[in-house]
């Protein structure tokens, strides 16, 4: 998080002013395989502007525990975390996503 709040805007910006918080939650069991069978923690960062409500959902990706590799989703694709930096990255094919539970 403090790299995405130092890179922030300044206030002469049309973009929307940064949040005055930000909070980060795990959405799901830890450990979740992809479909190569990787483990990944899904989470999700709300945020607050001033005294109003928690807007959830704000930024959305997971975390891979062996590597600490990080990817945000943007549409409906995962993209590397550098995006939210303003890096020029590609979507990453088959990352975060969850293999279906057999039954």
């Amino acid at each position: 998080m403090k790299p995405l709040a130092e890179s922030e805007s300044s206030r002469f910006s049309r973009a929307r002013p940064p949040p005055r918080e930000r909070r980060v939650r795990v959405t799901a069991a830890a450990g979740t395989p992809d479909k190569s069978g990787r483990a990944f923690v899904p989470f999700a960062v709300d945020v607050r502007f001033g005294s109003s409500a928690w807007r959830e959902n704000d930024i959305t990706g997971c975390v891979y525990t062996a590597t600490g590799d990080l990817f945000v989703k943007k549409g409906d694709a995962y993209r590397p975390a550098a995006f939210l930096l303003g890096k020029n990255v590609e979507p990453v094919a088959g990352v975060c996503e969850a293999v279906p539970a057999r039954s």
